[in-house]
């Protein structure tokens, strides 16, 4: 006896495994494209706030920067503590005093020195001892502050409106500092910042 109901045909079956194939290969790319742009923007993202938080930790310690009277000497009736250090190696490192905050218990005033180091901008810091502010940094800890840095320049100006200079004059504290960073092949906005006086 026969039923009634007529089944599939074979080329109905494998037309239908076809499309079905198809519908599940567009939603797998989909949810694929959907999952690197979602990592993209995450990437994007933790670099901006990279970017926010490195700049405004530099801009805190320049504000917080102790200068005196001189171009690196002592001012009247100071100790070691009110000496004004501000240097530029020749390596591109920038060397101030500031004051800086590592914690809820931990800080003061510190030598602190920031430069390119093969990829990675650090930071490194010492108690002032009274040497050269250029020497005595092989044990001093260090903070990498952003990882993939292409290039990194230090430039400053003395006058409002003066131009750039990328050779220190080794005249004292500058009035602005002027950071340009290059990180995995872009250009961060440059940090201008006011030096403290």
């Amino acid at each position: 006896i026969r039923g009634g109901g007529r089944g599939f045909t074979l080329v109905e079956v494998v037309a239908a495994l076809a499309v079905l194939s198809l519908i599940m290969l567009a939603t797998v790319t989909g949810l694929r494209t959907l999952g690197n742009t979602q990592a993209t923007v995450d990437r994007q993202v933790d670099r901006v706030s990279e970017v926010r938080a490195v700049s405004s930790f530099l801009r805190d310690s320049f504000s917080a920067a102790v200068t005196g009277s001189g171009g690196g000497g002592l001012t009247l009736g100071g100790g070691m503590a009110e000496q004004t250090v501000f240097e530029m190696t020749e390596q591109g490192d920038l060397i101030w005093k500031a004051v800086v905050l590592f914690g809820e218990s931990y800080g003061g005033n510190y030598l602190v020195r920031l430069g390119r180091r093969g990829g990675e901008l650090v930071l490194r810091w010492r108690e002032p001892d009274g040497s050269s502010p250029l020497l005595g940094w092989n044990k001093a800890p260090e903070k990498t502050l952003v990882s993939g840095v292409d290039s990194f320049e230090v430039a400053y100006r003395r006058a409002p409106h003066g131009p750039w200079f990328t050779d220190w004059d080794k005249a004292g504290p500058p009035g602005w500092v002027r950071l340009r960073l290059q990180v995995d092949g872009r250009f961060w906005p440059d940090l201008v910042m006011v030096v403290a006086r």
